[in-house]
């Protein structure tokens, strides 16, 4: 039997169809009435208790930034919690508003807590707090009458919020605070501050009493607290708020209002210092009043940097540095010059670690602390000093006769002269026609040294001898042993800044000199420190550490090592392929050279003889001081008729362990700074300052310089 498939009507399916999405639709409906009879009946009283806490908001946590130590883990710079008052939007009456704020107020004013004021009218007398185009624009924006006294604008912003109190004080309060939300604006997500630097003591109080404050947020915020004032400000540096340009640059990972290093440590370390920032969640009722609070995210404190500097030498440094710079200006070596600035070094010979750097003037980093005041800007900047140039590393100076120990090496290595050599100076350098210069004793003397070896060259500071001695070998050679001290070109210590300073050459020569060729008067120059040479401090110290610790070359390093909040070290690896990176720092290739000890010795015996001969040009400084100093004298001619004034010294002679270099612009001459020298030693060595001071005020003063 055959069937056949019957056919169902197109409009049977239509209708089937239809059906079909009638039961879907009434279906739903069922589910939505069931679900909104349990969310108003059921439910209704749990859901309703939770609708009022469901504004939820997310709040920064601060990281707090690194700290920076000393080598003996003394803070220099740290971290303080700082608490701001900030008030948003909330869902209550005009009334309870007004009360808020006065509640507010009234536990700033018992606090003494500042707040932000910007009403324009002062009452008891009522007078308005602007004038002239100001005032009758600000009466123009509010619609007032430009006859309008102080009085009647004050009571008609009375009325305009409703305030109900009739007590002067409270209205005047509580106008402040309305009339500053109406300029600035905030919202139910956006705040507005009210209050910074709040103590402790008031932060509890509206934590403990939230329900009378509608809106309030405590924001904890780590400000810089620069603990030791001025110490060590130029190796410090100092942080600030982020600028526009910064902020353009660095936007995924800062906010417009962080805080931002800017010099100095501060700076080269900024990445590791800044930490990571935290969050948290913050459920509010619609009146405002917190109902919880809860960190979705913690928050990551920076890594502390650690320095090589110890806190108390720095400080003997630097008060050592100013005093004797006072001492030279005010005449206390007999002639009084016109010196205001210097700076001074003291460095490990064997490993290159700063153990002080002093700058001279210093400034306060905690005047740039939420920006620096115009009148403070204004007086750094048009001190002639500069206080805030690092002049230890971003100033180049000639270096003078502190420079011929090169020359001395230069020629023993070369072989132009030996240990036998004795060269007699004349006085006067008579070899060329053209240009003949005197050593500095037949200037004041009219006489010479007669015949010297390179030690007793040293000890005299005899410019014959080193013209002599240059005027052999040529410039090319000290120009080669120049490089190996590592003179004209950074050290690399970890600071933004550093000069290279000017190596004396023939390239030097061309380029500074309009292409000039080179001359033998200009190897003459060179070989005493003059000419185009110009070195920083800190190249001056790694010189005279490479000097005295067998001719090692070393780099300076100002940095210890770096801490992370886990209690982890950054590996010296990372810290230094880091600062190359951020100062841009690409290491020179010097050619390797090996020093014979026998020269060495020879050339450190003459500063041996500097400090301890009664003919040496800094034995008044050092006579009777209980450890043996090796040093140099120098006084470098300068722009505008000025010498500055240097010494360079290391002890303990027999076996070294530091290297003080101290440069004072204007200084006169080389064995009045020697006082710097010998008094940071004396704290170095721990020896009895005060009794090495009244040994040395006993000595006559002996007008022996260069």
């Amino acid at each position: 039997m055959n069937f056949k498939k019957a056919k169902v009507p197109k409009k049977t399916n239509i209708n089937l169809r239809f059906n079909i999405l009638t039961v879907i639709v009434y279906s739903i409906g069922i589910i939505l009435i069931v679900q909104l009879f349990n969310l108003q009946i059921v439910h209704g009283e749990e859901y309703r208790e939770q609708s009022n806490t469901r504004l939820t908001r997310e709040s920064t946590l601060e990281a707090s930034r690194g700290a920076i130590l000393d080598k003996t883990g003394a803070e220099l710079v740290v971290s303080k919690m700082e608490f701001s008052l900030e008030l948003y939007k909330s869902k209550v009456d005009t009334d309870t508003l007004n009360q808020s704020i006065l509640n507010i107020i009234e536990v700033l004013d018992k606090y003494n807590c500042s707040y932000t004021d910007i009403f324009p009218i002062s009452i008891q007398p009522f007078e308005f707090k602007i004038s002239g185009e100001a005032l009758a624009l600000w009466k123009k924006e509010n619609k007032f009458d430009e006859n309008i006294s102080p009085e009647e604008a004050f009571y008609k912003f009375k009325n305009k919020y409703k305030i109900q109190n009739e007590n002067i004080e409270e209205i005047k309060k509580i106008i402040c605070l309305r009339y500053l939300i109406s300029q600035k604006g905030y919202s139910s997500t956006r705040a507005i501050t009210i209050s910074e630097s709040i103590p402790r003591e008031a932060v509890a109080e509206f934590s403990e009493s939230s329900e009378k404050f509608a809106g309030i947020n405590i924001v904890v915020k780590p400000e810089r607290d620069y603990t030791s004032g001025t110490l060590a400000s130029h190796i410090l540096g100092y942080a600030g708020k982020i600028n526009s340009e910064e902020y353009e640059k660095r936007k995924n990972y800062y906010s417009s209002n962080d805080i931002i290093g800017k010099t100095g440590i501060e700076y080269v370390f900024e990445e590791y210092l800044k930490g990571k920032n935290g969050t948290k969640q913050i459920d509010m009722a619609i009146d405002g009043t917190t109902t919880a609070e809860y960190v979705s995210q913690e928050a990551i404190a920076g890594s502390d940097v650690v320095l090589t500097i110890d806190a108390n030498l720095q400080k003997v440094t630097e008060d050592a540095l100013k005093a004797n710079i006072e001492k030279i200006a005010t005449g206390g070596f007999g002639k009084a010059y016109d010196a205001k600035a210097g700076a001074c070094v003291v460095m490990n010979v064997n490993n290159g670690e700063i153990l002080a750097m002093a700058s001279y003037p210093d400034y306060n980093p905690a005047d740039f602390i939420g920006g620096i005041s115009n009148s403070a800007w204004n007086n750094y900047i048009n001190n002639t000093a500069k206080p805030l140039v690092n002049k230890a590393i971003q100033n180049s100076y000639s270096p003078g006769s502190t420079y011929k120990m090169i020359t001395a090496i230069a020629g023993l290595e070369s072989g132009v002269i030996n240990l036998n050599t004795r060269i007699n100076d004349t006085g006067v350098y008579t070899k060329y026609k053209d240009y003949q210069p005197r050593c500095w004793v037949y200037t004041d003397y009219h006489t010479g040294h007669g015949y010297l070896n390179v030690s007793q060259a040293i000890e005299k500071s005899c410019n014959y001898f080193f013209y002599e001695t240059s005027d052999r070998m040529g410039i090319d050679t000290l120009v080669k042993y120049s490089k190996y001290f590592g003179l004209g070109s950074k050290t690399g210590v970890e600071l933004q800044g550093e000069t290279a300073g000017i190596l004396s050459s023939k390239e030097s020569k061309e380029k500074l000199h309009n292409g000039e060729k080179w001359s033998a008067g200009d190897t003459l120059q060179s070989a005493i420190g003059q000419y185009d040479n110009e070195y920083s401090p800190v190249q001056m110290a790694r010189y005279i550490s490479i000097l005295a610790n067998g001719g090692n070359r070393i780099n300076p390093t100002i940095i210890r090592t770096i801490r992370n909040s886990d209690g982890s070290e950054v590996s010296k690896e990372e810290i230094e392929k880091f600062v190359n990176n951020k100062l841009k720092i690409q290491e020179e290739s010097v050619e390797n050279t090996e020093i014979n000890k026998n020269n060495l010795n020879a050339v450190l015996e003459g500063m041996r003889s500097v400090t301890s001969d009664s003919g040496g040009t800094a034995y008044v400084r050092f006579k009777d001081f209980n450890i043996s100093v090796g040093g140099k004298t120098g006084s470098a001619e300068a722009p505008n008729n000025q010498v500055h004034a240097w010494f360079v010294g290391f002890a303990p002679f027999e076996n070294p362990e530091i290297a003080i270099v101290v440069m004072v612009e204007n200084g006169g001459h080389g064995n009045y700074t020697a006082e710097v020298v010998r008094d940071i030693m004396a704290e170095y060595f721990g020896m009895n300052t005060q009794n090495v001071e009244e040994n040395m005020s006993a000595v006559p003063y002996v007008e022996i310089i260069r």
